[in-house]
């Protein structure tokens, strides 16, 4: 039985300004605390090592992975990246049961080392069975904004159509609501492992639609982006990686858009859509 979470904006303080082995341990004793055990994964390279943890809600042949790092750069608190996305999915994690329907699976999955190339995330792809996996949402920056972000959409797929599909029976309208944006140059997350398989996989963000513009210069064309916003870079990459990336920062609005977005998401899978 799953106990009951508190809201995602109280729960910035599990990882918040903490190390990175400090914020791996608190994922689990989070979830061992509310009656969950986890799946571990622990891996090791030249490049790093940590643990993964993964929750599977439902069973069937179809499985929607949803996607949060765990860790953060160092010197920079890591609240919206990546806290505010761990606190979404720990939030959704116990309203599934009531959300995932016959034939199909959730899967949670908190990964570690994402600021190293995505380190986590390629071990779990190459060690773990993927075939049942009908699509990948990576949540990166779910703290700052009004808009929802799917990024690296650059192909039509069938996930990528039931993603907006869902966000349209969210409420959501296109280029007001949400974004849909093609390859990303420059930054990425932990979907791209999943990508690289042939598996449909998306990053999914929330940011200010006010900053719709400034945003796509600065993230679609990085080396423009880099010398137009030198002195101030546009919300939320302001605080992006650097000290400033506080929970005072965080939005409980923004994470509550993603978190309700997701939810529909799920309901629209398990009617088959």
């Amino acid at each position: 039985m799953i106990r009951r979470a508190r809201d995602p904006a109280s729960l910035l303080a599990l990882l918040e300004g903490r190390a990175n082995a400090e914020r791996e341990a608190a994922v689990a004793r989070y979830l061992r605390a509310r009656g969950v055990e986890p799946a571990r994964h622990r891996f090791a390279s030249f490049e790093g090592e940590g643990e993964n943890f993964s929750v599977d809600v439902g069973e069937g042949p179809r499985t929607l992975v949803l996607i949060a790092h765990h860790d953060a750069v160092p010197g920079s608190p890591g609240a919206n990246d990546n806290a505010a996305a761990v606190a979404v999915l720990l939030t959704l994690l116990e309203r599934l049961p009531r959300l995932v329907g016959p034939g199909m699976r959730v899967r949670l999955l908190f990964t570690a080392a994402e600021e190293l190339g995505y380190l986590g995330a390629r071990a779990w792809v190459r060690e773990q069975p993927l075939g049942d996996i009908a699509g990948v949402l990576s949540l990166e920056l779910c703290g700052i904004g009004d808009c929802l972000a799917l990024w690296d959409a650059a192909g039509e797929t069938p996930f990528l159509d039931a993603v907006r599909a869902a966000f349209e029976a969210h409420g959501l309208t296109r280029d007001q609501g949400y974004h849909v944006v093609g390859r990303i140059p420059v930054f990425g997350s932990d979907h791209r492992a999943f990508a690289a398989a042939g598996i449909p996989a998306y990053g999914l963000s929330v940011m200010p639609v006010a900053h719709a513009a400034a945003l796509r210069r600065f993230v679609l064309t990085p080396a423009r982006g880099l010398l137009m916003h030198l002195v101030r870079r546009p919300p939320p990459f302001d605080t992006y990686h650097t000290p400033r990336d506080a929970a005072s920062t965080v939005k409980p609005a923004a994470m509550d858009l993603i978190g309700g977005a997701l939810e529909t998401l799920v309901v629209a899978m398990r009617q088959g859509v």
